[in-house]
């Protein structure tokens, strides 16, 4: 008998073994093994405590006998119909979310145009999905998410990162046109790619980082012809891809290792960012400026200015909803070119909708940018997904 053990598998040759049917439950695989029929026959099997069982019949023994210490490594892949399927399921995810999307940015415009209080609709943003969710949880719609102290602490950085992003790009969309925020927000990839390489120490290929040229080249281009440029909005939307691509990150860590689910993630997430948000809502602006500015509001518009704000408020904790379903699927650099591939529509949905005047030199940049963010994906999605 020649026996050896390695740190990754257990390899064993014996050539007094065939095969038997009986299952033992004391001695598991081994058990569908007895004594042999014959002497000649040799059999070798191996198996790893890592992976499942794997029998080979070998004719020449000998062969094997060279490296004994030699364990067989097995690849095992899944069907191709569930790859398919898995595919087809963050497809289905990636449509929804951005559909969301869409109706979220067109209602939230409206909002800000008539109530210019970004740090108030930020913060009723949160307060309305942390409501759909306790009430989804106590109504035992949604399942209770399991938590402890260590899962809340982890979630700090990632709700103070999801804050400041949400009230940046808030404020941004006060200032400019949606579109121009989102032109901006294609930028994304860059600080995606920026962040992972020097602060997680990952690298990417050569083409990965030659096609942040043109996205970077065609958001400074659009930047620079926009009609209505504001620095506000313009660093509003800087300072908000970067804490969106932090938060990100930090939640695909967070994600891992415990039982909360992507869509009770989002939620705990919603709740922790509110606690945080209030209180800076309220020394930014006020309860004075709130008030008074709903009424100047409410005389414009009328009651349809309320379903503005109960639509944009719900559409913003959907669409993130689906969204973080998809990142408990994905990895943060592949969520980052799916939240950059959702801004074609939000672009051209708002230029349409709000009739915003675009020059070509404009368009040309924003077609550059996108262009970019194509190439990007596909580069980047051999590597990623």
């Amino acid at each position: 008998m020649a026996c050896s053990i390695k740190q990754s598998s257990l390899s064993i040759t014996h050539s007094n073994l065939i095969p038997k049917r009986d299952y033992n439950p004391t001695l598991g695989f081994l058990s569908f093994f007895s004594i042999p029929k014959s002497k000649n026959q040799k059999w070798d099997f191996c198996f790893s405590i890592k992976k499942p069982l794997y029998i080979s019949r070998i004719e020449n023994p000998k062969a094997y006998e060279a490296d004994k210490s030699q364990s067989l490594d097995l690849n095992i892949e899944l069907p191709k119909s569930q790859v398919d399927g898995q595919k087809v399921k963050i497809g289905i995810y990636f449509a929804i979310w951005w559909g969301l999307n869409v109706v979220f940015n067109i209602y939230s415009k409206k909002v800000l145009n008539a109530y210019p209080f970004p740090w108030l609709t930020s913060t009723l943003s949160l307060a309305t999905g942390s409501l759909i969710m306790l009430i989804s949880w106590a109504m035992r719609i949604a399942e209770f998410p399991k938590t402890d102290f260590e899962f809340w602490k982890n979630l700090f950085p990632v709700a103070v990162a999801h804050t400041i992003g949400h009230v940046a790009a808030t404020v941004s969309m006060s200032k400019v046109a949606v579109s121009f925020t989102h032109i901006i927000k294609s930028s994304e990839p860059a600080f995606s790619v920026l962040v992972s390489r020097f602060l997680l120490g990952e690298t990417f290929p050569l083409p990965v980082y030659l096609s942040l040229v043109p996205i970077i080249g065609g958001c400074a281009l659009s930047a620079a012809t926009e009609l209505n440029f504001n620095m506000t909005g313009f660093m509003g939307t800087m300072i908000s891809n970067l804490a969106f691509v932090f938060r990100n990150i930090f939640s695909k860590k967070g994600m891992k290792g415990n039982s909360v689910n992507g869509m009770n993630y989002y939620a705990c997430l919603s709740i922790m960012s509110l606690l945080i948000l209030t209180p800076f809502a309220i020394a930014m602006e006020g309860p004075q400026m709130w008030a008074l500015g709903w009424r100047n509001a409410f005389s414009q518009i009328g009651p349809n200015f309320v379903w503005w704000i109960i639509a944009q408020s719900i559409f913003y904790h959907l669409y993130n909803q689906v969204s973080y379903m998809s990142l408990d699927e994905i990895s943060p650099l592949t969520f980052s070119v799916g939240n950059t591939m959702k801004r074609i529509s939000v672009i051209v949905s708002s230029i349409i909708i709000f009739q915003t005047p675009v020059r070509p030199i404009n368009a040309l940049g924003a077609a550059i940018a996108i262009l970019g963010t194509f190439i990007y994906s596909q580069v980047s999605f051999s590597f990623t997904i």
